[in-house]
């Protein structure tokens, strides 16, 4: 049974209360449909509760645009890590942890495409929240990340129940059965198996993983 994100969050809050910085950056990683959105929103809200400044900073806002997608061709591998600017990403998130106040694009699922200026981060915020699938990835350059997060959550899933997600949200996306189960497997379950394969420690690991 999935384990709930309110109780990750009740698991992982005592550790990151205590974390000992000035600006806190917590890393919420995974594989595709592994639940990292909803678990870092309900983090942030946890936090705001006990009355501190947090925000969720979504790595898919440095999604490379379809245009050049299609011409490097990775159109149809959109979300694998080729298909990131990484070494921007890598960029924002060294000035959110020299405290620094930034403004950072956003990714627009009804638009399938990232807004650039569309998130703003102001400087006293002390807990800052990502969340993506390769926060943890133990490959150049994502592994230059690492070094940056004050505290680690990966979570786990089996990659029968990972699958089910996924092809169930392209069926939500209005795709047929057949479309969204060959989308799922040439796209998606690709970057499950490199997650899983591929990610370096965390400080708390949560699920289970067979």
């Amino acid at each position: 049974m999935p384990i709930s994100p309110e109780t990750i969050v009740a698991r992982a809050l005592p550790a990151i209360m205590a974390l000992d910085a000035d600006r806190k950056l917590i890393a919420v990683a995974g594989p595709p449909g592994s639940g990292k959105s909803t678990l870092a929103d309900a983090l942030s809200a946890a936090l705001a509760r006990a009355g501190k400044l947090a925000q969720v900073v979504p790595m898919d806002g440095f999604h490379l645009d379809n245009r050049i997608l299609e011409a490097r061709g990775l159109l149809a591998r959109k979300g694998c890590p080729e298909s990131f600017d990484a070494q921007g990403f890598l960029a924002l998130v060294r000035r959110i942890a020299a405290g620094q106040r930034v403004i950072y694009p956003v990714f627009d699922r009804s638009l399938d495409l990232a807004i650039a200026g569309a998130g703003a981060l102001a400087a006293d915020t002390e807990f800052v929240i990502f969340e993506g699938n390769y926060l943890l990835l133990d490959m150049a350059p994502w592994r230059a990340l690492r070094a940056h997060w004050t505290f680690a959550v990966c979570l786990q899933e089996t990659r029968a129940e990972l699958q089910q997600r996924l092809v169930n949200r392209w069926l939500d996306h209005g795709l047929s059965r057949a479309d969204a189960t060959r989308r799922c497997a040439e796209n998606d379950m690709q970057n499950v198996d490199l997650v899983r394969a591929h990610s370096g420690a965390a400080d708390l690991v949560v699920g289970s993983d067979a």
